[in-house]
């Protein structure tokens, strides 16, 4: 019956049914047993006058109208009527639709009353209430908290309003069996979380007797989305164990051991070690590993990149990095060239700019099997180059990278690679827990020691010569500083010129001799842009002004200032991975946020920044203010559609679901068991209807 299409429904037909499914996608009945209501309204009682106060909201009377008045002209012209009970008057007023009520309500009739109260010189009244002729039968009020559906100003117009879908969806529940919605949650988790049965959850979600009922529905529903979620996620993972050959790391061999024990430029943190021994016991099982490593600016994930590649080479296997831009697969490469210059590794740097003859020979040194690391740009997916015997990929800032693209890198190997995804932008806990669900991931946070925190402040354009007389200070002291512009225009020429207008700013303040500054942008050529860079990193330049193009990756230890330009017009992601360029060296930083105006989310963003330098904090701050949907880096999967749940604030909810889940899974994998059935024939239906995430 819920696969009918909604025209079906009594009170809909073709016209309405065309609507419905424009205005609100629904197509089908079961997709108006899932549209569900914003919130309720309590009709159940009926109050007296006097029981109107300061704080009464919604409320519902019952009385006799009297003396019904238009007064006011043109604008302010109102309909005034009196309803009278026992208790006292209360004043009934119509701003629209003045003409209706006058021919619709009579004088000394009773009627039923519903509005929100308020005060008007010193009297209650409600303005545009609901009204209804009342007769002493309906004494009790309904039976039922009445909901109020979501619609559109075009619905209404053609008289679908909520309460027009409120009675449709009374009209459904009606026709609507317990068979028609089969338990999907195994009796011993209902049993154990005492979660109302499937059916009554969908009465009460929309019809609940009191709000009692209403929190145990909402409660089951929001439950069923995050445990049928990490079902599914639990079921992909098992069946990628279980399918994908992995090459296996037999060995921590020599190349490892000896960089570990020699050439390590510091003490690894538990975070590291942890996750190195995760990465150990993923490459030595036979399978192949999926792991995404998330991990704060700073936190040292390289280290563990180059450890996992030596891992690879002590075994025989080649490994590439995948870096989404020429300036961070150049910093890569001059990172891991410096720690590896003692070490009997041969090491490469492929890229859209790298010149042909030297092209060639680092395609025939992979293909030949000389070549054991490679770090690269796109240019590492194209065709052309062909690994001997590809053993591990790891992709840097991965959402940056599409999913067929991604799969072009491990299709270069008879068995696919190893795989380790990297994000500096930390993810919170819920958000991996369903759209990164199918990975195994790691997580690393803690900071390597000697990193000092960042101090960031708020600066407004009353304080710029302030600011500039502040970075002057620095330095002269030696240090360096970036100046980074946001790309607030949607043509690219007037980003440019917004560019260059703060540029010509900075070199105001900033004269030659005495001050050089490079400048960073998108649309320069890459060998320009490579140039400007590497001045700065010598210290050539003492200023970098910049787009965001410098966000991931750039390594200058001696800059010790950001300065964030119209700093509001920034996500908080962004804002703490651009502060995160500053910090990396032994001196005490600074990040300056100058904004001109602010909205109330600017504002928040703001605050959160100068408040803690805490990724993790701040991930969870931009999933509350944008949603998931919004986040960077999340992958657009069916795990993230839920309808009533929500990551930010039902992570407990999500908590035990996920514990439910695994507990489950462990026991009973093939869902075979008598208890596990409905919930695996509700998951083979719901695999034809939704898109199943998959890892790649």
């Amino acid at each position: 019956m819920l696969d009918n299409p909604i025209e079906y429904l009594k009170g809909v037909g073709p016209l309405k049914a065309d609507l419905l499914k424009k205005e609100l996608a629904l197509f089908t009945f079961g997709d108006l047993l899932e549209h569900f209501p914003l919130r309720h309204i309590d009709k159940t009682t009926i109050n007296t006058i006097a029981d109107i106060s300061a704080t009464t909201d919604y409320i519902q009377v019952a009385g006799t109208v009297d003396d019904l008045v238009i007064l006011g002209e043109k604008r302010s012209k109102r309909l005034v009527a009196r309803l009278k009970d026992k208790t006292g008057t209360l004043e009934l007023c119509w701003f629209q639709g003045i003409n209706w009520i006058e021919k619709n309500i009579h004088s000394g009739r009773p009627y039923l009353v519903f509005g929100k109260a308020g005060f008007f010189n010193g009297k209650p009244q409600i303005t545009h209430p609901e009204i209804e002729l009342w007769s002493p039968s309906m004494a009790e009020g309904k039976d039922f908290l009445e909901p109020v559906y979501p619609t559109t100003e075009k619905l209404k117009a053609k008289g679908l309003n909520g309460r027009q879908i409120g009675k449709l969806t009374a009209s459904l529940m009606e026709m609507i069996s317990p068979k028609e919605i089969q338990e999907n949650i195994p009796e011993p988790i209902i049993s154990k979380l005492k979660l109302m049965g499937r059916f009554d959850a969908y009465c009460s979600i929309h019809f609940p007797k009191k709000k009692q009922d209403y929190d145990a529905a909402l409660y089951r529903l929001k439950f069923e989305e995050f445990f049928i979620s990490q079902v599914r996620l639990g079921l992909t993972r098992l069946s990628r164990h279980k399918s994908s050959k992995g090459v296996v790391f037999e060995k921590v061999g020599e190349l490892f051991n000896t960089f570990y024990s020699h050439y390590l430029p510091f003490e690894l943190t538990g975070a590291q070690k942890r996750v190195i021994k995760e990465i150990r016991a993923d490459t030595g099982r036979g399978r192949q590993m999926n792991r995404l490593l998330q991990g704060d600016v700073g936190s040292g994930k390289t280290i563990v990149a180059l450890l996992t590649m030596l891992l690879a080479a002590d075994n025989g296997y080649q490994s590439c990095l995948m870096a989404p831009t020429e300036i961070l697969a150049h910093q890569h490469y001059k990172g891991l060239s410096e720690l590896l210059q003692d070490m009997p590794v041969n090491l490469r740097l492929l890229t859209g700019s790298t010149k042909t003859a030297e092209r060639k020979g680092i395609l025939r040194e992979l293909a030949e099997g000389s070549l054991h690391m490679i770090i690269g740009t796109h240019a590492l997916i194209e065709d052309p180059v062909i690994f001997k015997n590809l053993g591990l990929s790891i992709i840097d800032e991965q959402h940056r990278f599409g999913v067929a693209q991604r799969a072009r890198l491990w299709a270069k190997a008879e068995i696919h690679p190893h795989v380790l995804v990297m994000t500096a932008t930390p993810i919170p806990r819920t958000l991996a827990m369903t759209a990164y669900g199918d990975l195994d991931y790691s997580v690393m946070d803690e900071l390597p020691p000697g990193r000092k925190p960042v101090t960031t402040v708020h600066r407004n354009e009353m304080h710029r010569v302030k600011v500039i007389d502040f970075i002057r200070n620095e330095i002269d002291k030696g240090r360096q500083a970036y100046i980074i512009f946001p790309l607030i225009e949607e043509s690219e020429k007037l980003d440019y010129e917004n560019l260059m207008d703060g540029y010509e700013h900075v070199k105001a303040f900033f004269p030659e001799p005495k001050y050089w500054i490079s400048m960073v942008h998108g649309r320069q050529p890459a060998d320009i842009k490579a140039s400007n860079m590497h001045r700065f990193v010598k210290g050539d330049t003492q200023i970098m002004v910049s787009t965001t193009v410098i966000e991931v990756g750039v390594n200058v230890p001696n800059a010790s200032i950001m300065v964030i330009e119209n700093a509001e017009k920034f996500g908080l992601s962004q804002l703490h991975q651009l502060r995160g360029r500053v910090g990396r060296g032994s001196e005490k930083s600074f990040c300056i946020l100058l904004t001109s105006k602010l909205n109330n989310d600017s504002r928040e963003r703001i605050k959160t920044m100068c408040a803690t330098n805490d990724g993790f904090k701040i991930a969870e701050k931009d999933l509350e203010l944008r949603g998931p949907g919004d986040i960077e880096g999340t992958r657009q999967s069916g795990a993230l559609l839920f309808k009533l749940a929500n990551l930010v604030n039902d992570k407990e909810i999500l908590e035990v679901a996920k514990k439910e889940s695994e507990v489950l899974l462990t026991a009973d994998e093939s869902l075979s068991s008598h208890y596990n059935l409905n919930l695996k024939n509700y998951l083979l239906v719901q695999k034809g209807k939704t898109v199943w995430s998959k890892i790649s």
